[in-house]
């Protein structure tokens, strides 16, 4: 079984000028040292400081760039569309880099990373077999969490990285697999081809699409006795009070929201934090109050995005869902069927019980189906992320041809 991704044909707007804004804003606190030459949020800021700690891997395509970290688990860290002094769009957790290595989850960051779900249900990957689902007991493999990745091959716009894995699930099985992760920087040209968008002078662009394989290298086949894992792609970016996630989904007219949507991951988020209509979501993503949300297969659309009115900034993640597969359910509970799970999700970072917090920081995501494969076989999921940002007007058009909806509606979603 294979996913592959599908071109959109949008619409006839944008990107990529050799000038326009070039914003600026704050990440966290630094605990790096005095050898910075860049201003705090910018790309060759965090270039730097990640250079102090990894042989990275930088992209380019003129002045977009990205960072990618076969050391740490095959992320692509940031990007940015305006060179070394642009803003550097990923979120990175500096104090992560010095401090004790976390028992749950290592946050260093990163705007693009893999993981395998699914993180709670019957064939969790992130619980004991029989341990209670709780904070205490959740914890992620160290495959994709702490352990490096090998390069396996490299050009000047694309690097692929590999990892074996032996995992066990909550229903105890035993999973030999392999992940194959292919990162590639995308052109002008190619970004133009991809959206059927065309250049404005006021916007620039930074794209990459990472391709990720998943393949089952043991003896014996995934079933729904069995269980099996699921791809899992998870943006991490900068949050601002501004900042809001936009989730369009489809055929949702006279449906009830419970039957589209999931909103209680981890509790029900407030209502003045998550609004909805017949075709789109918006969730608040200022980084003050935990929650996750997710799309059905069934209603989910090929694109989800955010936009930070504060840097004019907005992000679109593109991948493919597929209504008739069925998908992991990655609830912390083994109440609910296993394979009644979202294909679109979204998180908004905030403070535990016991007041501390990992980031801020929020992130929109994809998942996967189900991988029913036999021994040697492979499912393969695609997520492309572009980022825009300049002039609001044309950042507008493009939100409404992509997302189907007008930056005014974002913007007025929680006013």
């Amino acid at each position: 079984m294979k996913i592959f991704f599908k071109t959109l044909i949008i619409g006839q707007f944008i990107m990529f000028a050799s000038s326009c804004n070039n914003p600026t804003g704050k990440t966290q606190t630094s605990q790096v040292n005095d050898s910075l030459n860049y201003a705090e949020g910018t790309f060759g800021y965090d270039l730097n400081f990640l250079q102090q700690h990894d042989s990275v891997i930088v992209l380019k395509s003129d002045d977009a760039q990205i960072i990618v970290s076969p050391k740490y688990q095959g992320k692509v860290f940031t990007s940015t569309a305006n060179g070394d002094n642009g803003f550097s769009f990923g979120w990175v957790n500096y104090k992560a880099f010095s401090g004790p290595e976390d028992a749950h989850m290592n946050a260093y960051g990163g705007e693009n990373r893999l993981w395998l779900g699914p993180e709670g249900g019957r064939f969790s990957l992130f619980f004991k077999p029989g341990d209670s689902m709780v904070f205490d007991h959740w914890k992620t493999p160290a495959a994709f969490d702490t352990e490096a990745w090998k390069v396996t091959g490299q050009t000047n716009n694309t690097v692929t990285m590999q990892k074996d894995m032996q995992l066990t699930n909550y229903h105890n099985t035993s999973l030999q697999l392999s992940v194959t992760r292919a990162v590639a920087i995308l052109s002008n040209d190619e970004i133009q081809a991809n959206t059927g968008l065309t250049s404005d002078a006021g916007v620039k662009a930074v794209a990459y699409q990472t391709t990720n394989t998943l393949t089952n290298t043991g003896k014996d086949a995934w079933t729904e006795a069995t269980g099996m894992p699921c791809i899992w792609i998870l943006d991490m970016m900068k949050n601002t009070p501004s900042t809001v996630i936009v989730v369009p989904y489809k055929n949702a007219k006279g449906v009830k929201f419970d039957d589209v949507a999931t909103t209680n991951y981890f509790g029900e988020i407030p209502a003045d934090r998550l609004k909805h209509d017949d075709d789109n979501l918006f969730f608040k993503a200022d980084g003050k109050s935990r929650g996750k949300l997710g799309i059905k297969p069934k209603y989910a659309k090929p694109a989800l995005g955010s936009y930070d009115a504060q840097n004019k900034v907005l992000t679109i993640a593109v991948f493919e869902p597929d209504a008739s597969a069925k998908y992991l359910n990655q609830e912390w509970n083994t109440i609910k069927p296993p394979f009644s799970g979202d294909a679109v999700n979204a998180y908004n970072d905030g403070p535990l019980a016991d007041g501390s917090q990992m980031g801020p920081f929020y992130e929109i995501e994809s998942v996967s189906p189900a991988a029913f494969l036999k021994p040697n076989e492979s499912i393969v999921h695609k997520q492309s992320v572009y980022h825009f940002t300049g002039d609001e007007k044309a950042l507008d058009a493009i939100s409404r041809k992509i997302l189907g909806v007008s930056l005014n509606e974002v913007e007025t979603a929680f006013k």
